[in-house]
């Protein structure tokens, strides 16, 4: 089980005068305690598992796994990469 935690977007801004392509990549996060297996569907609900004092949990047995994914584009003939 995993969660997205930003969504891909493309965005123009405006630096130095001139206008430049802001990208922010799809990042997919999963969340997996190490000694139980359990996986999380947030940061929340691993950080309630943590402060929980009913379980072993340390935040030590948390992994985090982050999936980033950027989506193709077409840059262009005038771009200067």
């Amino acid at each position: 089980m995993s969660f997205i935690e930003t969504e891909a977007s493309v965005r123009y801004e405006t630096v130095n005068g001139k206008k430049v392509m802001i990208i922010t990549p799809k990042s997919e996060v999963t969340l997996t305690n190490m000694k139980t297996g359990q996986e999380y569907m947030s940061d929340a609900e691993s950080d309630a598992d943590v402060d929980n004092p009913e379980t072993e949990t340390k935040r030590e047995d948390i992994r985090r796994d982050v999936k980033i994914t950027v989506e193709e584009f077409n840059l262009g003939a005038g771009s200067e990469l």
